[in-house]
């Protein structure tokens, strides 16, 4: 074959696994930069700039929303590691009462992202970022809707259109690793569930494998955009799950470095010594 064809063949095969790939955007990356240090005015101050220069992305009142949502688990402290660590703990939680201006806030970010979304899947060159932005709108939802709201079998039915419409994305856009994480959350948490309970899950079209789990939050964690802190966290906690504090101090100590606004890595880091 001649170089010639071969180059070419190589050329056009980057170029289309580079077409494939999610475009980062700055300003919506400084705003989950800003959430993650629990910086929730700036961090809405910036989601709300993205919003006002691409009004019609989904992309930014869902992010808007992930700020809101991230600022409940702060202010109610459902990140602390002894909530996911200890199964007694978790189902022990009574519902939380939410912040009535953070709720409005949320659900019409919730409906707003929803909204555009739906347009743009009609749009075959925005169809792959709706898709992810729907992803996010269901897994945001489903943590609300558990975390929150206590309200389990709600959040399930969430998890699973997130978990495919995940799917759905990456067998043809591979490279949105922060789409995994839908996958892994889906799998890491019913597999800990007891197993009458995880066939009874399978049969009703959720997955529960704990590897595979595992193995799509590494995705997020290795090459998300924006998910990647959040992604690490969940991988710190299911490593203290299985008693691998090494693991975890890895973890927790890349998010301390990285945030150091956010007391929770440091504070978590303290429990380990």
């Amino acid at each position: 074959m001649p170089i010639f064809t071969i180059r070419s063949g190589v050329f056009l095969l980057f170029a289309a696994f580079a077409a494939a790939a999610p475009k980062t955007e700055p300003l919506v990356q400084q705003g989950y930069s800003d959430m993650y240090n629990l910086l929730f005015d700036k961090a809405h101050q910036t989601f709300t700039s993205y919003e006002n220069m691409r009004p019609d992305d989904p992309l930014g009142p869902v992010s808007d929303a992930a700020a809101c949502l991230f600022s409940e688990f702060d202010r109610l402290h459902i990140l602390q590691s002894d909530f996911f660590t200890s199964d007694d703990t978790y189902l022990s939680a009574q519902k939380q009462k939410p912040d009535a201006a953070t709720k409005t806030r949320f659900d019409n970010d919730i409906e707003k992202a929803r909204k555009l979304a739906a347009s743009q899947m009609t749009k075959p060159d925005e169809r792959a970022n709706a898709m992810f932005a729907d992803t996010l709108r269901l897994g945001l939802r489903a943590d609300y809707l558990a975390l929150i709201e206590r309200r389990d079998f709600a959040a399930l039915s969430e998890i699973k259109k997130g978990r495919e419409i995940a799917e759905q994305l990456l067998s043809t856009h591979p490279a949105y690793y922060d789409a995994y994480i839908a996958i892994g959350v889906e799998n890491y948490l019913l597999s800990r569930k007891p197993a009458p309970l995880r066939w009874f899950l399978r049969a009703s079209g959720s997955e529960t494998d704990k590897q595979i789990g595992i193995q799509k939050l590494r995705l997020t964690a290795e090459h998300g955009q924006y998910l990647m802190p959040y992604a690490r966290l969940l991988l710190a906690v299911a490593a203290l799950r299985d008693g691998d504090k090494k693991r975890a101090r890895d973890l927790l100590s890349w998010l301390a470095d990285r945030y150091p606004h956010n007391n929770l890595y440091r504070e978590e880091l303290v429990k380990l010594r």
